[in-house]
């Protein structure tokens, strides 16, 4: 016998799971494909699984597009959209390139050549600061 604890532990790692999936396009495509996306109970479970984007659920969550995903699907637009090849694979092509460059952007070089004068001599102390006790 299953307790009530369990079943919610259940349910949770169940959405989860679902909800991680949504961060690949070509699941979403296959979704589409089966037409999950023309069923109103579906549309009404995706609905539902916002409450996901909540920080107290949104923490357990790895893939942060499955979120950004999950806001699309509410809108049939996108949906219909995803239901091709083409238009999957171009998602997808945009879903690298975001996670290749603008996830990761290349760091300012850390040359001192290329840092202001101003900067350096900043960092560098002083003699005249580097005096004991104040003449009088």
């Amino acid at each position: 016998m299953t307790t009530n604890g369990d079943q919610e532990k259940n349910r949770f790692q169940i959405e989860l799971e679902f909800i991680q999936c949504l961060s690949n396009p070509w699941y979403l495509n296959n979704l589409a494909q089966q037409q999950y996306f023309k069923d109103p109970e579906f549309i009404n479970y995706l609905e539902y699984l916002t409450y996901w984007k909540d920080p107290e659920y949104a923490k357990f969550v790895m893939y942060p597009h499955a979120l950004y995903f999950l806001d699309l699907l509410q809108y049939p637009q996108f949906r219909d959209y995803i239901s091709t090849s083409e238009n999957t694979q171009e998602v997808h092509r945009m879903q690298y390139y975001h996670w290749m460059y603008l996830r990761n952007p290349p760091r300012p070089s850390e040359d001192p050549a290329a840092a202001p004068a101003s900067a350096q001599q900043e960092q560098q102390p002083s003699a005249t600061s580097s005096s004991s006790a104040p003449t009088s």
